[in-house]
């Protein structure tokens, strides 16, 4: 396994110091200047100026480095940029290479990496990072119910499931949840597979459509519904909203919040054939796991 940054640290760090630190002596500087205006040791800017440290052709020819390079040289050397201003200017532009030559050599260093999958992996703000946060959430908040005693005996005959959904979910394609949902089985709560997104039918349909009534959870939760855990919720200061059990999801969730949009708790008391149910919301999968062990009686850690 090689990380992004180990490619900064080998090849980006290396050039641009290299570089710079040329750049800084081609304008008049000493050595013991340059070490001063770059936080280096003189030995180190020795091998700098010298050509002793290996550059990375396709970093050093990169455009914006190399426009980055004499920007900063040209402050340093007429001290209109302080070397903190420098330092700022520099870590932005490694932020733009990340998407380019960074992913570039981070794929060629990592095999099974193709570009586009290294440039997914440096974009902070993309979709696979934001997937990865929300199934290592999912496997976060599923770790507290595995080890919360007494959870079993809450599993509905038709299971529970824990979901948690991207920021801008709009279908079940953007909530990751647990595969077969989480069985009571002898006893002991079992967890059949990984999270994985679009897995969830009915739990994550009702955090969609509590969304879609105003609610800004991302999580929640279903376990069997019980009027001592419903009071016990709303005494801790949750707010809870009753919806028909016999309505379809899709109209009888959303207008279950009109009123009460920041609403925690949202149940079902039964219906022909339905089995209750009580769902807790929240803002991730650790935080509605942990909402439920805080709150009942008969669990605990």
């Amino acid at each position: 396994m090689r990380f992004a940054e180990e490619v900064v640290v080998e090849a980006v760090l290396p050039t641009m110091r290299s570089m710079l630190a040329e750049a800084l002596r081609e304008r008049g500087h000493t050595q013991r200047e340059i070490a001063d205006l770059l936080g280096l040791s003189q030995s180190a800017v020795s091998k700098y100026v010298h050509g002793d440290i290996e550059r990375t052709e396709r970093v050093r020819d990169d455009e914006r480095v190399r426009d980055l390079v004499e920007r900063l040289a040209d402050g340093l050397a007429s001290g209109r940029l302080q070397p903190v201003e420098a330092l700022v200017e520099a870590e932005a532009c490694i932020d733009t290479l990340e998407q380019g030559v960074v992913a570039e050599l981070h794929a060629e260093a990592v095999p099974a990496l193709t570009p586009e999958d290294a440039a997914a992996i440096h974009d902070s703000g993309g979709r696979l990072q934001a997937t990865v946060r929300v199934r290592a959430s999912v496997r976060q908040g599923l770790r507290v119910l595995e080890n919360t005693s007494g959870f079993a005996q809450h599993i509905p005959a038709v299971g529970s499931n824990l979901v948690e959904s991207l920021p801008d979910a709009e279908t079940i394609e953007d909530i990751a949840a647990v595969p077969g949902r989480i069985l009571d089985v002898r006893g002991q709560v079992t967890i059949p597979g990984e999270p994985a997104f679009g897995v969830s039918q009915h739990v994550a349909g009702v955090l969609l459509a509590a969304r879609r009534g105003g609610s800004d959870a991302r999580a929640a939760l279903n376990v069997r519904y019980d009027r001592q855990l419903r009071d016990a919720l709303i005494e801790r200061g949750h707010r809870a909203a009753e919806f028909d059990a016999e309505t379809n999801i899709e109209t009888a969730v959303p207008a279950a919040f009109g009123d009460r949009p920041d609403a925690t708790v949202l149940y079902q008391t039964g219906g022909f054939g339905v089995e209750p149910v009580l769902y807790v919301l929240g803002s991730d999968a650790p935080t509605v796991a942990r909402r439920l062990r805080e709150t009942h009686p008969d669990l605990g850690g």
